[in-house]
């Protein structure tokens, strides 16, 4: 039963505030937390209504049934590894080296932004996820299961159990979920690519901000999945 059900989350800012509103619609119970304490959050949780509640961030990584890091990359070895060993993580960070520094890693294309992430949670099991939409879209564009205009989205791991896990919650959130394979694939949908944020966009020239956000099916995502490039590499 969704009811009995809780996500955590770390980090509650833009996509962290817009995944407790769909997880609370959805009927799941959210425990939310940032960097500032739990007193920061005291608008949010009263907003969200007595299904939330806020906690630091280990305990939000110790509640959750699913946890989503949804904090600037530069932070991400802030994130408490050891309440969230054995558990589903979903990682939302983009690298942008203006804000994160630069990581030579990244720069030089080694890695991809969730195996950084990965190797700091080391029993965590993170799934690449919701790093590729726009906030707005997040919020307008979930659907019920089997409605002819619901969105997909990608999502890599490593373990089979562990997306199968986070094909669950985005189900439950109002997505459809397109696997692209392991963490070191999810470079397909970072920063930049072309499944990477402008896809939702329902005119895709323009990109206004108050764009409504246009549905992308499973072969749409699949399409610009398989139009990204490396850099340094021949298209």
């Amino acid at each position: 039963m969704a009811d009995q059900l809780t996500l955590g989350l770390i980090g509650s800012g833009n996509i962290g505030g817009a995944l407790a509103r769909l997880a609370v619609d959805a009927g799941l119970n959210v425990v939310l937390s940032n960097s500032r304490g739990p007193e920061t959050l005291a608008d949010l949780v009263a907003e969200l209504g007595p299904r939330a509640r806020a906690a630091t961030p280990a305990q939000a990584a110790a509640a959750g049934d699913w946890v989503v890091v949804a904090v600037p990359l530069k932070h991400h070895r802030r994130v408490p590894a050891a309440p969230l060993a054995g558990k589903v993580v979903l990682d939302t960070t983009n690298y942008y080296p203006e804000r994160d520094g630069s990581i030579a890693e990244l720069d030089a294309e080694q890695v991809t932004t969730s195996e950084l992430l990965q190797r700091h949670l080391l029993d965590g099991e993170v799934v690449k996820a919701f790093n590729n939409i726009w906030v707005k879209h997040l919020l307008s564009l979930p659907r019920p299961a089997g409605a002819p205009d619901r969105s997909a989205l990608p999502i890599a791991g490593d373990t089979t159990e562990a997306k199968a896990a986070a094909t669950r919650l985005i189900d439950l959130l109002g997505f459809d979920v397109l696997d692209t394979g392991p963490l070191a694939d999810s470079w397909r949908f970072q920063r930049d690519a072309p499944a990477y944020v402008g896809l939702y966009f329902k005119d895709q020239q323009e990109m206004t901000a108050d764009d409504p956000g246009g549905p992308v099916t499973a072969d749409e995502l699949r399409t610009a999945l398989a139009a990204a490039v490396r850099p340094g590499e021949a298209a």
